[in-house]
């Protein structure tokens, strides 16, 4: 019998490698550079979300791909939050240093360049807003979303007033109202960020962003340059599918969704080990932590939402009565409720979705109480001392499943069954072993010489 089981799940677990490997060849292989583009033509790349690396890589990629093809403008169409304040350095500084003219566009109408979004905007050659959008609000702020206190909040704020001077006036924008961007978080309007200078105009479409460019000069790297945009075929390169991935990982929900699939996944590897959902579990958290890179994280709430799972997972071993799932729901819960509460200096204030925190937190409760009401039944299950277990007579052979150190598991008769060695000695996983007998709901087994290679 022991034999006839390892037959059976080396070919699944072969199997279940070999596909995890090959998603993540695939992945990789979608990780192409940014395609060329013709010469001439206005390149216009879709930039939405939080500002984090992927988003700098890909703005950073597309300028350089712009320069060498010979494009005669690259059009950003941005709506962001905010984000990463390496991020927004390295996006700045690709603009500020850009072979070719760069245009930003605050786009679609109702979205907003806030925080980060409003450097972003102000260093970019050109600049248009959707009917509907705002841009400002830039102003630093700690790990809890307040203003930084002392001389500390006094350095940020100093630093970055001084930072967003030198744009505007590299630009030419209104430097007053870039410094009260930041200084009195000062948000402006559309069409007030037009009368004040702080854009060049109102767009609602691409093409009216081509118009007014069209015959303007500019200051690029290479000198001075004047827009010839008349007819030139307008090229929309998006996000290639790995960096669309990475970056869909940097929604708070989806992140936090990956965290708790992949904690699951590892506790149910060790409840029931099948090795697949343990792989799917480890993946999945490790997806969550590439998301996790580019949000504001608060390691407390990540701690409780751990805690959380684990109580879980303690409460078929340890006769609790319940009490370890009740902590298990308020840990997750506050823990999902924390996970999103440090913002840095131009990161957005996010969180969990509301309806997403409650249907996880019920849908936790629910699987918590299962596991309580189970393992309260079967402890209440009871069985005379040396009583066998039905299939389980002496000698019949079995395979440890959770390593016996000295309680573990072993699989027999087509079942799992908790297990202890005759003995008290530790035995690995994957032991052949047979019955020697049963202690109520105990089996003691011993290793099985003939099982042995």
């Amino acid at each position: 019998m022991t034999a006839e089981v390892r037959v059976h799940h080396r070919p699944d677990r072969r199997r279940a490698v070999t596909a995890a490997l090959l998603s993540l060849l695939g992945l990789l292989l979608l990780a192409g550079p940014i395609r060329a583009v013709a010469p001439g033509s206005v390149v216009v790349l879709p930039t939405t979300g939080i500002v984090d690396a992927v988003m700098a890589d890909y703005v950073a990629g597309g300028l350089a791909i712009a320069a060498d093809e010979g494009a005669s403008a690259i059009v950003i169409r941005l709506d962001t939050p905010g984000g990463s304040l390496d991020a927004t350095q390295r996006i700045v500084s690709s603009l500020l240093t850009s072979r070719v003219p760069t245009i930003v566009w605050v786009a679609p109408a109702g979205g907003h360049a806030a925080s980060a979004g409003t450097l972003i905007t102000l260093a970019a050659n050109l600049a248009w807003m959707a009917p509907g959008t705002r841009i400002g609000a830039a102003t630093p702020i700690d790990g809890s979303g307040a203003d930084i206190p002392g001389a500390l909040g006094d350095k940020v704020r100093n630093d970055t007033i001084a930072w967003v001077t030198s744009i505007a006036h590299e630009r030419g924008r209104p430097v007053e109202w870039a410094v009260a961007t930041v200084a009195e978080a000062r948000s402006s309007p559309a069409t007030e960020a037009v009368s004040l200078g702080a854009v060049d105009g109102i767009a609602a479409t691409i093409a009216e962003v081509v118009a007014g460019a069209e015959g303007r000069t500019v200051k690029v790297a290479g000198g001075e340059t004047t827009l010839s945009l008349a007819g030139a075929p307008i090229e929309e390169i998006p996000l290639n599918p790995f960096q669309g991935f990475l970056h869909l990982l940097a929604d708070p929900n989806i992140a936090f969704i990956l965290f708790t699939i992949g904690f699951y996944g590892l506790l149910f590897e060790l409840q029931n080990p099948n090795f697949v959902t343990g792989i799917l579990g480890a993946i999945a958290i490790l997806l969550a932590f590439i998301g996790f890179g580019s949000l504001p994280i608060n390691v407390a709430g990540l701690l409780l939402i751990g805690l959380g799972v684990l109580l879980f997972g303690l409460e078929p071993t340890v006769p609790s009565h319940g009490l370890l799932t009740v902590g298990g729901i308020v840990c997750f819960v506050l823990g999902a409720s924390a996970l999103y509460n440090q913002p840095g200096p131009f990161e957005p204030d996010v969180g969990v979705a509301l309806p997403l925190l409650v249907v996880a937190s019920v849908t936790t409760a629910a699987f918590g109480a299962l596991i309580a009401a189970t393992a309260i039944r079967t402890r209440r299950m009871t069985a005379p001392l040396g009583t066998q277990l039905p299939s389980l007579a002496p000698g019949a052979p079995g395979e440890v499943r959770l390593p016996l150190e000295p309680i573990g598991s072993v699989y027999a008769a087509g079942e799992e069954w908790s297990a202890r060695s005759a003995d008290d000695r530790p035995l690995p996983r994957g032991t052949p072993v047979r019955v020697v007998r049963t202690e109520g709901l105990t089996v003691v087994v011993e290793p099985d010489p003939s099982g042995l290679p």
